[in-house]
């Protein structure tokens, strides 16, 4: 789905869709209980962050453009537990869930065209966050590392891969300790299973 063409008649037409700009290390949104807000990524990169109560900073999901996010894709209990950062210049369209379910007083193709998209941005955001599942669900930090190397070399059909993470963003992303994780990276590369420069890793096996 190209949500450029979403974008194009939200400025003159629907009056229940805003769109904002966001500069890196701006908040986005603030996932708020019983609120439902929606954002749709038009441009740029963001990640949704937690703190646990030790202060650890977690990334659960990293956000691109054509992405879509929001209290209704997590069970919130607490307000303030999840927010969602810029981590470069971005362009939002942000708007609640019950919006998208009645009907536009205007009847703006804008409205339409959402309504009719909104199930194909649904389902990619589901595969997303399976994917963060089952990265999570391995057992250890050489799994999780092998494992995300592989997802990133699949979707660019390429052994040679740029990661789209700080390795300090990597090993929030991945939910592991820092330093343990760049032992593991020099292992992998010791041992023949990956080259590394900068941020781009090739695969060896």
């Amino acid at each position: 789905m190209d949500v450029s063409e979403l974008a194009k008649n939200i400025s003159d037409n629907c009056i229940k869709v805003q769109k904002k700009i966001f500069l890196s290390g701006d908040v986005i949104t603030t996932y708020m209980e019983k609120r439902k807000q929606i954002c749709i990524l038009l441009s740029g990169k963001a990640d949704l962050i937690r703190y646990d109560l030790k202060g650890n900073k977690d990334i659960i999901e990293r956000f691109n453009q054509n992405d879509i996010f929001g209290e209704v894709f997590h069970h919130v209990n607490t307000n303030n537990e999840l927010f969602v950062m810029a981590t470069k210049k971005c362009e939002v369209l942000i708007f609640l869930y019950d919006d998208i379910c009645i009907k536009c007083r205007q009847n703006c193709s804008f409205h339409t065209s959402l309504i009719s998209s909104i199930l194909e941005l649904v389902l990619n955001n589901a595969i997303t966050q399976n994917t963060r599942i089952e990265l999570l669900s391995k057992r250890s930090i050489r799994e999780k590392l092998l494992s995300y190397f592989n997802i990133l070399s699949n979707k660019s059909f390429n052994k040679n891969i740029d990661l789209p993470f700080s390795l300090t963003s990597l090993a929030d992303y991945l939910s592991v300790d820092r330093s343990a994780m760049m032992r593991e990276i020099r292992n992998l590369i010791d041992e023949g299973f990956i080259a590394k420069q900068g941020n781009r890793i090739k695969l060896l096996f």
